[in-house]
């Protein structure tokens, strides 16, 4: 099999693996299934990650890195916030906006800085570390569990940076551009449901 149809496949599988709206605990055996499996129940988690990917593809060059990296950093950050019992605001409500807000920024093709993308993302990815902190089991070690939801959100970005790169290579923008919309209309989606 190419690469090109296994990145389609592979992205096609993990876009129709989560079956549930929203993240919540219950998953696994373990801190390490919990944390992996947490970011894969929430359609707005996968639709975020994704989207970093698509837009790191969109931006490229230090983006392709950045991105992912600033997603993952800062998601590190609000996770241990959520371990620790710190409350943040408007959790759910962030979390649903940045979905929509990371789709309109690539359905638009918004020529920003990276350094403001960068920290845009990494405000998002805040409130979902919080999400998938504040929701790890009683029973699991934040440390294992931690690392298995940054893997999840990682292979997430990746599917989504693949995607994209696969969209601008194969055919045009204009796909690219699709699947940003289709990120937002999913975050409306999810906010009205």
């Amino acid at each position: 099999m190419n690469t090109r149809k296994s990145i389609t496949i592979g992205t096609l599988l993990l876009l129709a693996a989560p079956a549930m709206v929203m993240a919540h605990p219950g998953h696994g055996t373990t801190g390490w299934e919990h944390g992996l499996l947490h970011p894969l129940t929430g359609l707005d988690h996968v639709l975020a990650m994704l989207a970093v990917g698509l837009l790191a593809a969109q931006m490229g060059g230090r983006a392709r890195w950045a991105l992912p990296l600033s997603f993952v950093s800062a998601m590190v950050l609000g996770g241990a916030l959520g371990m620790a019992g710190v409350g943040l605001p408007y959790v759910e409500p962030a979390i649903l906006a940045s979905v929509v807000i990371l789709g309109v920024m690539v359905a638009a093709a918004f020529a920003l800085p990276l350094g403001a993308v960068t920290t845009v993302v990494g405000v998002m990815a805040i409130f979902h570390g919080h999400a998938h902190g504040s929701e790890m089991p009683e029973t699991a070690s934040g440390l294992v569990y931690g690392v298995g939801f940054v893997a999840t959100t990682a292979l997430l970005h990746a599917a989504g940076l693949g995607a994209g790169l696969l969209a601008v290579r194969v055919s045009s923008r204009v796909w690219l551009r699709y699947a940003g919309l289709a990120v937002a209309f999913g975050g409306v989606y999810l906010a009205l449901a």
